[in-house]
């Protein structure tokens, strides 16, 4: 599809003025570090297949942006970009996930692939014969994964230190943000769903419960576990067996847990009910929820770690919220694992609070504390900025894209696209993005499309961001098509029907494997 805007006999004249004046605008020398190569023919359309997927789904065209580069090899090992599609590619949208690409791009080449979070521990006590007599002060930086397993390594670290008991308490201070950033807002109320967690410097498990239930393999009754583990945490299993398939599971589980953490004692038991029906089906699923408050969390997050390591407690710690006393001294600074492993989970998974995370990291390193949103986004502008990039419509309200306010352009995100390349952690952002049909968020799509090429010895790929909210569905990544062509794509759709357009962004996708934009097949 294309706009008819002139008459034919003033077609070949307006569309070459159109293509001049849209490169000229749409690359900037300092960021592609040569001159886009010329265009030709006309660029305002929607391939058929696209178009077609549109209409049957009921979403207009004026609901839709696309913007696709032909990314080439240029001089001094620079990347230079062709304009294939640019449909309202301009229009300011909201780019739901797709924004984890801003985020994580700019922390990549700012903090570096091998920057690690630093979660320091402090004493005001002293280690005698095996026992450390004194409090714990945890003080965070932020680490987006202080899981189990990371866990289990600062315990074994602590024991190196001669410790085997704990006489003391723990004391978490979350100095490293604004409290205006840990506030539990959400956009759909929903505040016990995992994707919804508020940012903490001493994030510990993504603060979730994570249940794992299926019919046991031995006999008929239902197996329950958890992770992380807590150490005041007690499963009470009252569930049936029912002969039903899989596809509706949580519909008869009732789940209560008693007390839910209010801070008001961090130490005290918890009761994790489930009772109603479970399909016999079901061979393994996961029931996630956020039900406790931080300290809570961490403090008995923290002592079933240190239990399970073999350490002892004089008596069970109760975690309060404090700084760090001027008169400690530190006892360990914990390392977590590279940016780069991070940025892999964010792209491909679609974490929401690691990306926040990942935000208020830069503004951390960059300004100081307390890191806030606001200096996050003011690093994130200086930076495109020092890349010749100027995204006037750029609106950041988190870095997560969990967000009604946030927005940009089509074209602007395939424009940092471009820019990636020509960076030094461009194998690794490119790397860290879902891969259609193998993993992440695209697991699951273009699979039919994909078989077509595997008699092909290099077959072709897209490394695809996605993103999704209610009235929204968007993509943003690379495409390698079946010849060996790189093209970025970005495209958003905003619309009440928005979730029916994910078969118009498979039908882009394919179009792209199959080198849509020839010419012969793309007018």
């Amino acid at each position: 599809m294309r706009t008819q805007n002139a008459s034919p006999s003033n077609k070949t004249l307006v569309n070459s003025l159109l293509a001049c004046v849209f490169a000229c605008l749409l690359f900037s020398p300092q960021a592609y570090s040569a001159d886009a190569a010329p265009q030709s023919g006309t660029l305002k359309y929607i391939p058929k297949a696209v178009a077609a997927s549109l209409e049957k789904n009921q979403i207009p065209k004026e609901a839709i942006s696309i913007s696709v580069v032909e990314i080439k090899p240029g001089q001094g090992g620079k990347v230079t970009a062709k304009t294939e599609i640019d449909w309202r590619s301009q229009q300011a949208m909201n780019p739901a996930s797709t924004m984890k690409l801003v985020t994580t791009l700019t922390s990549l080449d700012i903090l570096g692939p091998q920057y690690r979070w630093r979660t320091n521990i402090y004493t005001d006590g002293l280690i005698r014969q095996g026992t450390l007599k004194g409090n714990l002060y945890l003080q965070g930086s932020g680490d987006p994964k202080l899981i189990p397993e990371e866990f289990s390594k600062m315990m074994k670290a602590l024991q190196n230190l001669g410790i085997q008991k704990i006489d003391g308490n723990l004391f978490f201070d979350r100095s490293a943000y604004a409290p205006s950033v840990m506030e539990h807002n959400t956009i759909d109320g929903e505040s016990l769903r995992a994707y919804n967690v508020p940012p903490d410097p001493l994030l510990y498990a993504f603060r979730t419960l994570s249940f794992q239930l299926g019919k046991s393999r031995t006999a008929d009754f239902i197996d329950i576990s958890y992770t992380p583990p807590l150490s005041q945490l007690k499963v009470i299993n009252q569930m049936q067996l029912v002969n039903q398939s899989c596809d509706n599971w949580k519909s008869n589980l009732r789940f209560n847990l008693d007390p839910e953490g209010d801070g008001a004692s961090t130490n005290q038991l918890l009761t994790a009910q489930f009772s109603g029906s479970f399909p016999s089906a079901c061979r393994g699923v996961n029931y996630n929820v956020v039900a406790l408050d931080a300290n809570t969390f961490l403090t008995q997050g923290f002592a079933a770690a240190w239990e399970l390591a073999g350490g002892t407690w004089a008596q069970a710690p109760t975690g309060k919220s404090g700084t760090v006393p001027l008169a400690s001294r530190l006892l360990l600074q914990f390392e977590g694992i590279p940016l780069a492993d991070d940025v892999q989970d964010i792209n491909k998974y679609s974490n929401n609070v690691m990306a926040r995370q990942l935000m208020l990291t830069l503004a951390l390193e960059k300004m100081g504390k307390p890191a806030t949103t606001e200096n996050g986004e003011l690093v994130i502008q200086s930076w495109l900025k020092g890349l010749g990039l100027q995204f006037p419509e750029l609106v950041i309200e988190n870095g997560s894209g969990l967000s009604r306010n946030e927005a940009i352009s089509a074209e602007h995100l395939t424009q940092l696209l471009v820019a990636a390349r020509n960076l030094s952690a461009a194998d690794t952002f490119y790397n860290s993005l879902p891969i259609a049909g193998t993993d992440g968020t695209m697991k699951n799509r273009l699979m039919a499309h994909l078989r077509k090429f595997l008699h092909l010895k290099k077959k072709p790929e897209a490394r695809i961001k996605t993103g999704a909210l209610v009235d929204v569905r968007a993509i943003s990544g690379y495409v390698m098509s079946k010849s060996g062509r790189m093209y970025a794509v970005s495209s958003f759709i905003n619309h009440p029907n928005a979730l029916k357009g994910l078969d118009a962004h498979d039908q882009l996708l394919a179009w792209l494997l199959d080198d849509g934009p020839e010419p012969k097949q793309a007018r």
